[in-house]
């Protein structure tokens, strides 16, 4: 595409690509456990939330959590403690599972029957780009009303789709949305 950047921070410019912005903003709504998997509250909290049925125990299992049930009862009464790499699978089974399980409530609460979701795009930031190439971008909102794709992506962690599915919303920025390609923040509410 004509817009896209090759080259984003040759002069300085900083900032994230505007689907990995909604992606952290998403993952905010989804509601992680606060408590961190190193702690004993965090891990009991992540296990009986994937051991807690016998769709959530299949989900995790899909999501990659490939361990006996023996060693799971195990992790769950506190008689053995899982390895780094364990808690790493534990961890991405379980944000996995918790995309997968809160995506169609988001889509439905994002698109709001046909109204849509107001959202904040903050501009990249310029500071340190030398004052005769800074490009005079503001502040944008817009109101997105079909979110069907950009959750499903996110749900799916597909990066890629993601990114076309959120570009394919920014358009409706005019003829300067590769302006807003990179950003430093997008705020939007649930």
């Amino acid at each position: 595409m004509p817009e896209r950047n090759i080259e984003f921070g040759k002069y300085g410019a900083r900032g994230l690509k505007g689907h990995e912005a909604v992606a952290r903003q998403l993952d905010a709504l989804a509601g992680y456990i606060a408590t961190p998997i190193t702690a004993r509250r965090g891990l009991q909290a992540r296990l009986h939330y994937l051991t807690r049925s016998t769709h959530a125990r299949a989900a995790a299992r899909a999501a990659g959590l490939t361990v006996t049930d023996r060693t799971l009862r195990a992790w769950l009464a506190g008689t053995r403690t899982p390895s780094r790499n364990n808690l790493d699978r534990i961890e991405q089974a379980y944000r996995t599972v918790r995309r997968e399980n809160v995506a169609r409530y988001l889509t439905a609460r994002l698109n709001r029957e046909g109204r849509g979701t107001r959202v904040e795009i903050h501009p990249l930031n310029q500071s340190q780009v030398d004052r005769p190439r800074q490009r005079a971008v503001e502040f944008r909102s817009m109101n997105v009303r079909r979110w069907d794709r950009i959750v499903a992506a996110w749900a799916a962690g597909d990066d890629q789709e993601m990114d076309d599915a959120w570009v394919d919303q920014v358009v409706d920025l005019g003829s300067q949305w590769g302006q807003y390609e990179y950003v430093t923040n997008i705020g939007f509410a649930a």
